[in-house]
């Protein structure tokens, strides 16, 4: 297990992603809308103004008064507020609040895809990033076949390689928009 992720500008919060499953899933649950380090900075706010990231903590807790709470924690503080509600109580039903089961429990990729996709708000993008992380970062074998083609959070080893990610990712998505806008042009022709 890594001493620290490098995903956001706190080497508290990096520190904390990188020793709390909790938190690691839900820095992934609030990764969309919002930078790398702002969601991944999300589970140290959460915990310094709520106190704990105990999944039964947050499963009984109302959560949207401390997304709300300036600075927000996230864009989005409602429909996030509500994410994070919704992954810490399927944590405490499915874990018995033990985010990290989520992958110790899988013996493989086949069913480590599906404790992935079964967690609120994680799609096919996020189930494959999260794989590369525990792939990568945490030698959790059965993540390795999850881990797509393309560099992704899991190939994020230090600052200066998640700028370098970040760059990577912004000029491949003007691409994507780029190609789309001229396939949709070529449509309607």
């Amino acid at each position: 297990m890594p001493d620290r992720l490098y995903f956001t500008d706190s080497d508290e919060a990096n520190e904390l992603i990188a020793s709390d499953p909790m938190a690691l899933l839900i820095g992934f649950a609030l990764d969309q809308q919002v930078s790398v380090q702002k969601a991944f900075a999300g589970p140290l706010v959460i915990r310094e103004r709520l106190g704990t990231l105990d999944a039964a903590a947050l499963a009984g807790a109302d959560l949207e008064p401390i997304f709300r709470e300036r600075p927000a924690i996230h864009r989005f503080p409602g429909s996030m507020a509500r994410r994070v509600h919704d992954l810490a109580v399927h944590i405490s039903e499915r874990y018995d609040g033990d985010a990290g089961r989520v992958w110790t429990d899988a013996p493989d990729s086949t069913t480590l895809r599906a404790n992935l996709a079964a967690l609120p708000g994680f799609g096919e993008m996020k189930i494959k990033a999260l794989g590369a992380v525990l792939a990568k970062r945490f030698d959790v074998r059965a993540a390795s076949d999850l881990v797509p083609p393309h560099p992704t959070l899991g190939d994020v080893d230090s600052s200066q390689a998640l700028l370098e990610y970040q760059t990577a990712k912004r000029a491949h998505k003007a691409e994507w928009v780029k190609m789309k806008a001229g396939t949709g042009s070529e449509v309607g022709v």
